[in-house]
């Protein structure tokens, strides 16, 4: 099989047709290099691996589970059946004092903030 001599140097193969060789130690170097090379390489591309953390794998658990708690009866939907137990009176006072909750006007508090020197 025939090198190109970019190949022949990648591989740390001797010249072929030069007057002189790459010497040991030349070949070493050049060998310590491309692996140092392909080492740097390799942790660069796994720096930026896209691996899910603990945090990314549990996002929004918390929240469905708090959701999932405060449901009492998740077939209650499918219910039709008109709701008993509040007669029309007292449905019809919560909602008024609930709208009279909106329109009623608080003042807003008003704040006094003074500075004193402390001189008499």
């Amino acid at each position: 099989m025939k090198f190109s001599y970019a190949m022949r140097y990648a591989l740390c193969l001797p010249a072929v047709g030069r007057r002189y060789a790459i010497s040991r130690e030349g070949q070493m170097t050049r060998r310590f290099h491309i692996l140092i090379g392909l080492v740097a390489i390799f942790l660069i591309s796994a720096g930026c691996a896209n691996i899910p953390t603990r945090l990314e794998m549990d996002y929004g658990t918390s929240f469905k589970l708090s959701k999932f708690n405060q449901i009492l009866n998740p077939e209650a939907e499918k219910n039709l059946e008109l709701v008993t137990g509040f007669d029309g009176g007292a449905a019809q006072a919560t909602m008024g004092r609930y709208q009279k909750g909106f329109e009623e006007k608080t003042s807003a508090p008003t704040y006094v903030f003074s500075i004193s020197t402390g001189s008499k």
